[in-house]
């Protein structure tokens, strides 16, 4: 392991000295389970590799100790590795998550909504693997005589509850402001982000407040680390 690169780089990306300490400490768990079980260093482990480790940790802290992983190959620059790891730290978070139904969401049409719970899609994870295409959509839409944009809207509010911790207003503050995928917070830093949504919402008079600058710094990391599921 790149020690030294990779506490610069999470110092640059602002994290403090004892979550660093954590962080670094995942990897290096990581990385004496490879050298004794596999016989691999961390830069040329593969996705068995990674699974093989994950499968090795105690259920409930598999979310608490693979996040300085994911982190590691995105220093690497191994994208799609950090994805993978990502991917597998969103599905433990999401058990623990409380299920949202999409009739929590703030502002969506609600007869929309019963005829989609008639159909077996209640939940923002059954609305997910609904709407994953625009072909999917597009089918829902006819069959349940639903409108395109109400089940578009619906998959994207749906795609944004996955930054977590996501409650019905900030949904809608978010998606009404044009955040209306994770993918839209990528390019933001969050003084900028934290400043176009006060502004925002002091101009069009929305019945919210601007989320905190920890919040805003909290879905910004989030977007960035998640894998897409819904082709738009």
């Amino acid at each position: 392991m790149d020690e030294t690169g990779f506490r610069k780089t999470l110092k640059k990306f602002g994290k403090k000295e004892h979550v660093i300490d954590g962080l670094v400490n995942q990897v290096r768990t990581f990385e004496t389970y490879l050298n004794t079980q596999k016989q691999v260093a961390c830069e040329a482990a593969g996705e068995e590799d990674i699974a093989g480790y994950i499968d090795s940790l105690p259920k409930g802290q598999i979310n608490t100790r693979i996040r300085g992983i994911a982190y590691y190959y995105h220093y690497l620059g191994n994208e799609a590795l950090a994805r993978m790891v990502s991917g597998s730290r969103e599905k433990e978070i999401a058990k623990s998550r409380h299920i949202f139904k999409l009739s929590e969401f703030r502002g969506v049409d609600q007869a929309a909504v019963k005829k989609l719970e008639e159909h077996g899609i209640i939940t923002v994870q059954h609305m997910l693997e609904a709407g994953k295409t625009l072909a999917d959509r597009e089918e829902l839409a006819w069959q349940l005589n639903i409108p395109p944009q109400t089940i578009l809207e619906l998959v994207k509010l749906s795609d944004l509850s996955r930054l977590g911790a996501l409650k019905s207003v900030r949904a809608r503050l978010y998606y009404e402001a044009g955040l209306d995928t994770p993918d839209q917070f990528t390019w933001w830093e969050a003084d900028d982000l934290r400043k176009y949504l006060v502004e925002w919402v002091q101009r069009s008079g929305f019945d919210g407040i601007a989320p905190l600058p920890k919040e805003i710094q909290n879905a910004i990391n989030a977007a960035r680390k998640l894998p897409g599921v819904i082709e738009y």
